[in-house]
């Protein structure tokens, strides 16, 4: 649990760092390039490569491409598009994802599930109100994916870590590296040269997200979900926004309509009430 608290208040700053520094000045795919090849030197001395399962590696490397590959491709983009409290408060979707995903495994398809997430929409669309365009929409199915590649990862990696006896810190080089070769495909096909320079606040910004923030912090996440139960491990993912949000208003005082921001989100908060209401209805566990 220390871990996760430990963490939330480490991420809580990635937002308003990506969103002040970096969104729209410097390349995105560059961006998740420089963050996930540091997070993966971090790593690099502590992976074990002899002796280590063929599927555990690759399983991990698998998770690693999706929870932070993907996952920053979507996340990083959402940023042109939305303010940080914006992208910080649509991040309060991942546990629908995370149990809409688990069904899909089980191939069950829980009708209930939608009116708990058509509320969560509601709320996003209160926040969003008057500035509905084809910007805000784009943005927000960004952080959507985001979501779906961040629940999905940390869930499958809480799954197979199960499964195998093994110190993690030697073999999570395998998370960054998947996610490594997802970055260099993503820079290589869609990276804009004309926004490749960087000055040396956003180095700085970079080296802070990729050696700490991902290095360190993807690490102790995941080790620390491993920890935990299900419910704790859905709370947390949502104690981020609320931390993420303060630090944003508190150190950058950006001009926000806090009225709609706040009805926004505690409808979005509501939602989450209903969801675990209708999965206690379905017999799902959430501890």
């Amino acid at each position: 649990m220390n871990k996760l608290i430990f963490v939330t208040i480490l991420w809580a700053f990635s937002f308003s760092l990506i969103g002040e520094f970096l969104a729209g000045k410097v390349d995105s795919y560059l961006a998740v390039f420089v963050r996930v090849a540091l997070a993966s030197l971090v790593f690099l001395p502590f992976t074990k490569f002899r002796g280590v399962s063929p599927k555990l590696a690759l399983g991990i490397m698998g998770i690693g491409a999706v929870q932070i590959g993907l996952m920053y491709l979507c996340y990083y983009n959402s940023f042109l598009y939305l303010s940080v409290p914006e992208v910080a408060l649509f991040t309060i979707f991942t546990p629908f994802y995370v149990t809409l995903i688990y069904d899909a495994f089980s191939f069950k398809f829980r009708p209930l599930y939608l009116f708990s997430v058509g509320v969560a929409v509601f709320g996003a669309l209160i926040i969003k109100y008057g500035a509905i365009n084809e910007g805000a929409i784009k943005g927000f199915l960004l952080v959507q994916g985001a979501n779906i590649c961040f629940g999905a990862g940390q869930s499958a990696y809480k799954a197979l870590l199960e499964r195998f006896d093994v110190d993690q810190k030697k073999v999570f080089g395998y998370f960054h590296f998947g996610a490594f070769f997802v970055a260099v495909i993503a820079l290589i096909t869609l990276g804009n040269p004309a926004k490749f320079h960087v000055d040396l606040t956003q180095t700085l910004v970079l080296l802070w997200l990729g050696a700490v923030a991902s290095g360190v912090g993807y690490f102790m996440w995941n080790k620390g979900a491993c920890e935990v139960d299900s419910g704790v491990l859905a709370i947390m993912n949502n104690a981020l926004i609320p931390a993420a949000i303060i630090v944003n208003l508190v150190f950058w005082q950006k001009d926000t309509n806090l009225t709609r921001l706040i009805l926004g989100a505690v409808i979005m908060y509501i939602s989450l009430l209903i969801h675990n209401r209708v999965m206690k209805f379905y017999g799902v566990k959430t501890a």
